[in-house]
């Protein structure tokens, strides 16, 4: 697209959105605080679909998107930035990288369940998976009514009986990136029991430092490998 179209396009689709968190600016990539440095490589509209339009926007600085667990995040690079788009098909995270933009894409039809949780510093959308879950972290000053729309929405969307995402690249539990591996017989990333799987590192503080390096899964205890 040329930057005539980005605009254009940005506009129409802000337009038709009733949520004020579709701004043209964020979609064109020309949000104020990103003025010395574009958020992403690629202005986000481009990454949408033909026919598809954001129902929801989000954003994050540092923190990205956490695979599978928190602690396990893809985060955008020096000054670039997270935007999250929630369309009518999928929720589609874009990490800003140097060279080429990290693309994390979520269908609606894999999603099982859908929360959030709320911290001083920042908060986290988190898209739970038949095998893994999806962290998205959010600025800090994101309204929870906001987040109640998109959990209401994407809530609203989901099927009965999901879907595996296809390249599910949070299906496996891992810590600091490495995976890792139980003595006990659970199976990392599933919920057999057929309830949500749920796996994250003990005493992360507010900066993402893991103070205890325990990692834990519905109970268990794992080990770094």
């Amino acid at each position: 697209m040329t930057d005539a179209q980005v605009a254009d396009q940005a506009f129409t689709l802000s337009e038709m959105a009733s949520d004020d968190s579709v701004t043209m600016s964020v979609l064109a990539g020309r949000e104020g605080r990103y003025a010395e440095m574009r958020p992403l490589n690629e202005p986000p509209v481009t990454y949408l679909a033909e026919t598809e339009a954001p129902v929801y926007v989000l954003t994050n600085g540092k923190r990205g998107v956490g695979l599978g667990t928190k602690g396990n995040t893809v985060s955008p690079d020096g000054d670039r930035r997270t935007v999250i788009l929630i369309t009518g098909r999928r929720t589609l995270c874009l990490v800003g990288k140097r060279e080429t933009d990290e693309v994390v894409e979520v269908p609606h039809d894999s999603i099982a369940s859908v929360s959030y949780s709320r911290g001083l510093r920042k908060h986290r959308l988190v898209l739970q998976t038949p095998g893994s879950a999806y962290h998205c972290w959010v600025h800090r000053k994101t309204g929870t009514q906001l987040l109640d729309n998109v959990i209401e929405f994407v809530d609203g969307q989901r099927p009965e009986e999901p879907t595996t995402v296809e390249d599910d690249r949070a299906s496996r539990i891992t810590y600091r990136g490495r995976p890792v591996r139980s003595d006990a017989n659970a199976v990392p990333g599933r919920a057999d029991d057929g309830g949500s799987a749920d796996a994250s590192v003990e005493n992360d503080d507010d900066n993402g430092n893991d103070e205890t390096a325990t990692l834990t899964y519905r109970g268990q205890s794992y080990e770094k490998t």
